[in-house]
Formats: C-alpha cells, sequence, structure tokens
C-alpha cells in the first residue's frame, strides 16, 4: 500500500494479472509458474535470484531522479576535439517531433514496404544528401560508425578486385585505424599503415605486383590538414587500386568531393548533421559509390519502384544481397544500421537545404580563418598544410603546454592533445564568437589578449586564408525540390508529419514479428536520451567529465552479467551483428592465445539466424552447418558427426535458445557437452533472451560467450532500422578477449576495438539502463513469463484454423511461433506475401515472413501487449484463414480476391470504377475495429521486381512523379 503510485513492471506488462488468470485457464493452467514448468526444461531452470539490487520500487519518477543524479556528475565542456565528433544544433522542431516522436521511433526495418512510405521517403532524402555531397551516383541508407564504414569499404576493395593488401594514410583518425585493423586482422586482409608520402612511394614501386587492393585516405586529414587526394588516387588507379576517402558532409559544401579527385568509395558521418554526440553515438555513417558496385555495396538500399496501381512506391531494393537470404555469401553481417539518426540528418538537410548548409560552413570556416589570425599573433603557429576547413594543430610557442590546458580547463574547454604536445582544435556550428575568445585566451595562458574577432575575420579574408583555391566546390548539389522546399518550420513541421502518417508503428498496433521483439520503449526511458549532460559529451573527452556515465555503464555491466550468468561484459558492439563479431574474435583470440589459431570452423544450425553465418564469415571462420530433426530441434547425432569430422580444427558453434523455431530444446546441454567435448567453444545468440530473462541463463547453460540485443529484449527502439546495441557477455576465460579501446594499442593476444568508441552509442544505453532499473527482478521475471504466455496463448487461439509448425515438450512454445502456410499456395493460390499485405487493410505489420521456415509466419506478441490486442490479431488471422477458405471453396476467384489485391489504398476503394468481385467494404473495412481508427496503406502493393531491373537509388525529379 505504501509503494509509490508510478510502479513500472504493471505498465510495461500489457495483460493485467486478470487477463493473465483467463489466458492461463485457456491453456488449462493454474499459474505463470506451471507454463514455464511446462515450457522450459527444468534442468536448466534459474533457482536463484539475480540479485540485481536496482532502484525499481522508487517507481517511474524516482528511477528517472536516479538517473538524473548520475548525468549531473557529467560536465559538459565546449568540446573542440574533432577526430569526427563535433557539438551541432538539432533543431528543435525535428527533436520534437522524430527523435521523441514513438510515431518514428517505434518502426521496424521496412521490410513491408507499402506501410513504412514515410520513412523510405526520408532514407531516400539521405541517400540522395549524401550522394550529392560526395559527388557519386549511389549512397546506402546508412552504417554503423565511420569506422566501421571504412572496414566495410575495405571489405569491398578486397571483393572487387581479389587482392589482399590494404594500405592506410595516417592522418586518418586512429579509431578509424583501429576498427579497420581489427576487420581485417580476421579475415586475414594485411593493413598498412603509412605517411602519404610513403604511400605514394608504396603505390609506385609496388604498381605490378597486383597485390594492393585499395587505399584509404581523409579529407580533411584527421589534424585538419585538406590534401588533394586527386594525385594519390591516380598511383592507386595505376597500380589496380580502389580508392576510399572518408570525408566529412559540411565540409562537402565548400570543397570540391571526393568523386570529382578521384575516389572509387566515400565514407564518414553524418554526426554533426543535427546529431548530439551522446559520447559516441549512435549516429549514421555513410557511404557512397557508384551504381555498378551497388551489389557489393554493404548495408541497405532504398530505391525507388512501382505499386500496383503505377504510382512512385519506395523500398528497399536488391535485398537478395542481404545477410538473412545469402547467409555466408552476404555483403556484410550488418543487420541493424542507423535508420533513426539517417532519418534526423536527413531532415536537418531538408531544413537547412543546400544554401543553409553552406552558410554555417562558411561560418565555420571563417571562424577557423579568423582563429589561425589570432593564434599566429599569440606567437604561435599552426602546422600541415595550409588548406583547412574547421581543425587547426597549434604548435605553442614560448608558453607551457600545462598552462594552456589549464586556462582551458578553467573555461570549460577540451582541447585534442597530440603526443607531440601540439593541440588540435576542432571548431563547429555551435561554436561562438565568445568560445574563439575563450579558446585564444586559454592558449595565451589565462591572460585575455586585446583581440577583436572582427577585426581577426578581416585580416584572414584579406589573407585569403577562408579561400580554398583549386580544391574550393564548383559544382551544386541538393537541387531536389524536397532539399529546397521545407524551410521555415510550419513546412518542415508538416513535411515530416505527412511522412510520419504514412509509417505504421508501435504507435498504432502491435508489431508481431518473431525473432525481434517489438517490445514497449516506454516513455520514461526514451526522456534521458536527449538530456545534454549524456547528449553533448564528447567520447574522448577526460574521464573525470563523464563520471555519471562511468556509474551507468558499471551498473549495465553488472546487471547484464548477472541476467546472463556470465563473468563480464563488454558494451561497445553498436549492433547485434557486432555483437556476433566480437564474441567470435573472443573465441578466435582464445584458440591463439592457447596455440591453437588453427581452430577455423564454426558449426551453424540450418535453423540459425541469418546474421550467425554472415558474422562467421566476417570473423574468418569457415561454415559447417548443422542438420536440424523433423521436429526443428538440432540434430545432436549430425552435430556429433561434424564435430567429430572436425575435432581439430573446430572454434565454435552458433546456437540461438530458444531456438529460431520456438521452442526451448531440451539437449542444449548436451550440445554444449558435444562442442566442448572437440575442442570448439559455445557462442550463444541472445536474440531470444526475452524468453530468459530471470528464467533460465546461458552462462548456466554451458555457453562461453553470447550477444545481447538491447534493441530486443532491453527495451531501445528498433527506430525503422536502428540504432541497436548488441554488447557481449564472456564467461571468464574469454574475459580477456572482450574488444579492445579505440584509443588504446591491442595487448598481446588481445582483440581490437569493433566500434568508433569504447562505450558506442552510449546515450540509448540510457534506455536499457532505465528499463532493468525500473522493472527489477521481479518484473523482469514476469515479462519473461508473460512472453511465454502470450505466445502460447495465441498459438492455442489460433491453432484449429492454422498448423503450428514447431512445438516443444507438452504442446508449449516459446515466446515466438510459427504458423504454417505452405499448403495454401496450391489450395488457393495464396501465399505468405498476399497474408502479409492484407494484414495492413486490418492495420497490422505482418509477422516474420518465410523464416526460418519458407512459407510460413513467425509471431511474437511480446509481453507488453495486452490481450486485447492479442485477440484483435487472433480474429484478424482467424477472418484472413475464413478468406482463404472461401477462395479454397470457389467463393471467391484465385485471380481476384481481397488477399491477392491487397494492400487496397483509399485512393483504390474511393476510385469511381469497382470491378472486383467483393466489396469495398471488405476491401476496407473487413474488421469492426477498423471504423473506429483505421490506418491507410499509402501505396499499393510495390513491384519489387521491377525496382531492382530498373535501380533508381536517389529522389526522383517532380516530373518523375507526376508522370507516375
Amino acid at each position: 500500500m505504501l509503494q509509490p503510485s508510478d510502479m513500472f513492471a504493471p505498465r510495461h506488462i500489457g495483460p493485467t494479472d486478470q487477463d493473465i488468470a483467463a489466458m492461463l485457464s485457456t491453456l488449462g493452467l493454474g499459474s505463470l509458474d506451471e507454463l514455464v514448468d511446462q515450457t522450459i526444461p527444468s534442468s536448466i531452470r534459474l533457482t536463484s535470484s539475480l540479485e540485481l539490487k536496482t532502484n525499481w520500487a522508487q517507481g517511474e519518477a524516482g528511477v528517472l531522479h536516479s538517473l538524473r543524479a548520475k548525468a549531473d556528475k557529467n560536465v559538459v565542456y565546449r568540446s573542440m576535439i574533432g577526430m569526427g565528433y563535433y557539438d551541432t544544433l538539432t533543431p528543435a522542431v525535428i527533436l520534437r517531433n522524430i527523435i521523441e516522436n514513438p510515431g518514428w521511433y517505434t518502426q521496424y526495418t521496412p521490410y513491408q514496404a507499402e506501410i513504412s512510405q514515410g520513412r523510405l521517403e526520408a532514407l531516400l532524402n539521405f541517400q540522395t544528401m549524401v550522394a550529392d555531397l560526395t559527388g557519386f551516383e549511389l549512397a546506402g541508407a546508412s552504417l554503423l560508425d565511420e569506422p566501421t564504414a571504412a572496414a566495410e569499404a575495405m571489405t569491398m576493395c578486397v571483393a572487387i578486385t581479389g587482392r589482399t593488401h590494404f594500405l592506410v594514410a595516417d592522418h586518418c583518425h586512429p579509431q578509424t585505424i583501429a576498427v579497420v585493423k581489427t576487420r581485417a586482422k580476421a579475415v586475414g586482409t594485411v593493413v598498412e599503415v603509412m605517411p602519404a608520402d610513403a604511400l605514394a612511394s608504396a603505390l609506385t614501386s609496388r604498381k605490378d605486383d597486383k597485390s594492393i587492393a585499395g587505399i584509404l585516405l581523409q579529407y580533411p586529414t584527421t589534424d585538419g590538414s585538406l590534401i588533394d587526394p586527386s594525385k594519390l588516387a591516380a598511383l592507386a588507379h595505376d597500380a589496380g587500386a580502389q580508392v576510399v576517402v572518408a570525408t566529412d558532409l559540411l565540409a562537402c559544401t565548400l570543397i570540391k568531393p571526393p568523386a570529382e579527385l578521384g575516389a572509387d568509395i566515400a565514407i564518414g558521418t553524418s554526426q554533426r548533421f543535427g546529431v548530439p554526440m551522446g559520447f559516441g553515438g549512435p549516429h549514421a555513417a555513410f557511404i557512397a559509390t557508384s551504381a555498378k558496385h551497388a551489389r557489393k555495396l554493404p548495408g541497405r538500399i532504398i530505391g525507388v519502384s512501382k505499386d500496383s496501381h503505377g504510382n512512385t512506391a519506395y523500398r528497399m531494393a536488391i535485398q537478395t544481397r542481404e545477410q538473412h537470404i545469402k547467409r555466408e555469401r552476404a555483403t556484410s553481417n550488418i543487420c541493424t544500421a542507423q535508420a533513426l539518426l539517417a532519418i534526423v540528418a536527413s531532415m536537418y538537410g531538408v531544413y537547412h537545404g543546400p544554401d543553409g548548409l553552406r552558410t554555417i560552413a562558411h561560418r565555420v570556416h571563417n571562424l577557423a580563418a579568423a582563429a589561425i589570425v589570432g593564434i599566429e599573433s599569440l606567437g604561435h603557429e599552426t602546422i600541415g598544410d595550409t588548406a583547412f576547413f574547421d581543425t587547426l594543430r597549434v604548435k605553442l610557442n614560448e608558453i607551457d603546454l600545462d598552462s594552456v590546458l589549464e586556462a582551458a580547463e578553467a573555461r570549460n574547454i577540451n582541447f585534442r592533445l597530440f603526443a607531440d604536445g601540439t593541440l588540435g582544435i576542432s571548431l563547429d556550428e555551435t561554436t561562438t564568437t565568445r568560445d574563439l575568445r575563450d579558446v585564444l585566451t586559454a592558449l595565451n595562458g589565462g591572460t585575455s589578449p586585446s583581440l577583436n574577432v572582427d577585426e581577426l575575420h578581416t585580416e584572414a579574408v584579406s589573407r585569403g586564408l577562408a579561400k580554398f583555391g583549386e580544391l574550393e566546390r564548383t559544382t551544386a548539389f541538393m537541387a531536389h525540390p524536397v532539399f529546397n522546399s521545407y524551410h521555415s518550420e510550419t513546412d518542415l513541421l508538416r513535411y515530416m508529419k505527412k511522412l510520419e502518417n504514412r509509417d505504421l508503428s508501435l504507435a498504432h498496433s502491435m508489431i508481431p514479428l518473431g525473432s525481434c521483439t517489438m517490445k514497449l520503449n516506454a516513455t520514461s526511458e526514451m526522456i534521458p536520451v536527449t538530456w545534454p549532460e549524456f547528449g553533448r559529451i564528447h567520447p574522448f573527452a577526460p574521464a573525470d567529465q563523464w563520471r555519471g556515465y562511468a556509474e551507468m555503464f558499471k551498473d549495465l555491466e553488472r546487471w547484464l552479467s548477472s541476467i546472463t550468468g556470465f563473468h563480464a561484459t563488454s558494451l561497445q558492439p553498436n549492433a547485434g551483428s557486432q555483437g556476433e563479431f566480437a564474441g567470435l574474435l573472443a573465441i578466435k583470440a582464445y584458440h591463439e592465445s592457447r596455440g591453437e589459431g588453427h581452430r577455423n570452423i564454426c558449426l551453424i544450425p540450418t535453423s540459425a539466424h541469418g546474421t550467425n553465418p554472415a558474422s562467421a564469415i566476417t570473423a574468418g571462420y569457415k561454415v559447417v552447418a548443422v542438420a536440424c530433426d523433423a521436429k526443428g530441434n538440432i540434430d545432436l547425432a549430425d552435430l556429433r558427426t561434424k564435430a567429430e569430422q572436425h575435432k581439430d580444427t573446430l572454434a565454435a558453434i552458433m546456437v540461438t535458445y530458444p531456438s529460431t523455431h520456438g521452442v526451448f530444446e531440451k539437449t542444449i546441454r548436451d550440445l554444449c557437452a558435444i562442442v566442448h567435448e572437440f575442442g570448439g567453444q559455445v557462442y550463444l545468440d541472445g536474440a531470444n533472451m526475452n524468453a530468459m530473462v530471470g528464467l533460465c541463463r546461458p552462462g548456466d547453460i554451458g555457453a562461453d560467450v553470447c550477444h545481447l540485443n538491447l534493441h530486443k529484449t532491453f527495451s531501445i527502439p528498433h527506430g525503422g532500422g536502428g540504432p541497436g546495441m548488441g554488447p557481449i557477455c564472456t564467461a571468464e576465460h574469454l574475459t580477456p578477449f572482450l574488444p579492445g579501446n579505440p584509443l588504446e594499442e591491442v595487448k598481446d593476444n588481445g582483440v581490437g576495438p569493433v566500434s568508433a568508441a569504447h562505450y558506442s552509442s552510449a546515450s540509448v544505453l540510457t534506455i536499457s539502463w532505465m528499463y532493468i532499473a525500473m522493472m527489477g527482478e521481479v518484473g523482469l521475471r514476469k515479462a519473461s513469463q508473460v512472453a511465454i504466455l502470450n505466445a502460447n496463448y495465441m498459438a492455442n487461439r489460433l491453432k484449429d484454423h492454422y498448423t503450428i509448425v514447431y512445438t516443444g515438450e507438452n504442446n508449449r512454445v516459446a515466446h515466438e511461433f510459427i504458423l504454417d502456410c505452405r499448403s495454401f499456395e496450391k489450395s488457393a493460390g495464396i501465399r505468405i506475401d498476399d497474408i502479409a499485405k492484407r494484414l495492413m487493410d486490418y492495420g497490422f505489420h505482418a509477422p516474420t515472413m518465410a523464416w526460418p521456415v519458407p512459407g510460413t509466419l513467425m509471431i511474437e506478441p511480446t509481453e507488453s501487449e495486452p490481450k486485447a490486442e492479442l485477440d484483435r490479431l487472433c480474429d484478424a488471422l482467424i477472418s484472413i484463414r475464413e478468406e482463404i477458405a472461401q477462395i479454397e471453396q470457389g467463393t471467391l476467384p484465385r485471380d481476384d480476391n481481397p488477399l491477392v489485391h491487397s494492400p487496397h489504398t483509399i485512393a483504390a476503394v474511393s476510385n469511381n470504377t469497382w470491378s472486383h468481385p467483393y466489396s469495398r467494404e471488405t476491401a476496407a473495412f473487413p474488421a469492426a475495429w477498423l471504423r473506429d481508427a483505421k490506418f491507410w496503406p499509402h501505396v499499393g502493393r510495390v513491384d519489387n521486381p521491377y525496382g531492382d531491373r530498373n535501380l533508381m537509388c536517389s529522389c526522383p525529379s517532380v516530373d518523375e512523379v507526376v508522370a507516375n
């Protein structure tokens, strides 16, 4: 009776206690514990407390206050460290209406294009903006961060040329070099880091040996120099190598784009386009190239196609490159990217337009030019190339470095300190003339110099410091109307709202995607993300400025280790795919430390996530498939045969638990024992941890390492396809091989970094901290129980209408289950695509299609959905089954029925002509609840093959849209 009124667990868990009792009664059960006893093998059940010691009993407001206290321990300095991270001004209209808006951040990856047209258009805008600014014809829809984008580009170069050496200029950001080295080592690519002049010599002397796959340059360089890459590019091309240029989008508004200077691939980050630093992320990286490399480009590409009515429609292009389809032959293992942040960056570009971006760039550049005059007036000098954009490297003369740093500290300014004692100073959109005066005061040992910023700027202009000479951009960019139409807040607000209304999100209805866990992303969890004490911290700021972050990291590492039963946790991987990669690298390094580096075989069940084989290849393993039996369980006999066959080279097995078939396999301990018997390690894919938290633990089962998708089990929103976080938890013997710090040397037998910053997308870790802290151990355990209950309740309601493909003992499923739809194609000419599109007419997103079993639908309701919503989806699926029955019975024709013509747009049902044998009401309002709230798909069924045959990956012109 004395608990706070805002206890979180009852708000997070959808069914009430009365609903839970009713659902249990339907299943013939008396309690949640009884259900779990019938679902999870007793041999792996957790019998002890997790001892999380969270402050859940304080309620939502109290826990939020606790995190506020940690945030207050972070100190926001004026960060001038640079290295690819800049303070930025997030337009308030974008902050409130996208970043803080569940209509945008709770969307799923746009696999169902017809109900994703808003975010698809926003991502197409991102691609167009990036392509224009870099000078290329094709750009991707985002990557994880700049260093991993560089690593992906290196992989592209190797794939294009078939060569094994990659040369990196030492003027690249250090974290980029470190991540590239990590990726290269895993697959046997040789990375050579050298000065630019040595790189030129290497390209010349090794022109004929055909070993160099590509080179990586930074433009502008990490210390701010603006070096023309065209000469090195020409040498690289003469040697048959590809040229990758890491660049700055804001700088590209004023300087020649990489494509005009001989680059084959451009990479970088869009962080400074309105996305806070967030102590490292999340930020949308970019990659751009020529169209001929489209099928080698990693990550997602948004394309333009047509719908069934001939209208322009957007969708994800050439998905056959994706890891879920190509598995070990995929172009990359990337699954979650940074869609939400790419959308933010794209809207920043839309809001400012080309003229606004140029204005921002000119202002930053002119402040840097004025700074040079002021620095020289104080007797110091700037070193490096004479051309620059926003970053200067300063050699101090006749003043002690410590006195400068002390004066900067007194003024809350962070400089970058190079090993030789020089200082890096990066200016950005937020820099003011007062900031510049404070910088000069710091460089003067704390004494304010008698310098006027306006006069410094005037002198800089008269000296020509603000000009770029031959590197000045002369080509237009972002000429499309979308970047030249929405520059008032009213216009942008309405444009964003129009796009939001074209997308289905958790704000509309449940998204029942099996294996994707689209649960509630509670508002209290989201609030801290945009606090400046978390958002405006540079990832390489001194440790005493992020003490609050450090406390939060320590809590999360301890909680996640306890939840998984492991010794230690790394929060560095910024996606599930990165977690898989990092976990596999830990296993590889462990074997190498024991003199068994030859172990390179990774066993993967045929039911595994598509990222598993792709990640294994990315980490340098050879994949061997393990069969599943008729019940969908891993075939232990085949496992033993394969393990024994490869006993001398067996490195690991990747297993998902509970299985992707929605079952807690009782033989999981036996599986671990077999792999260990033959010298391998067990990697457990934690994608289905939503059914395990508080009930059983990977470490207790026998696994050695697992990754966790925080964007699934621990409530970070999917954001239309990212951000994600994939930390790894390891047993004690693997702990020394967790990912290293990007700015530190890799220790002997150590593993390098897999992300740009040590804690990668740190700002969204606040979401998972809030979730665990507010739920507490009791709430987390009940959430897992209710996730299992909701799945079993739905399976029970649907079993008389659809066959449930796999069940465990006692005919129970885990937190997800699979509906068999394979017979419908023969009986009625209906495929799962037709069911998926018809569900849109009912206001639902489709379940996971055709995976892990072709011709099926996999449903995961999560614990967040109330019973009424579960029943509504069941009613929709039962109604669709009745429509299929009408086709089977001949009441409706196979080629003209509500399923094959779905989804039905408002334009289609209101057209003067209606020739179908079913009514407009059947088309648009097949269920009574739709009269109260109807979500209208914006386009009819999208023609994916047409889009792949006619690949268009930038904004279509107004004429093209009108013509369609």
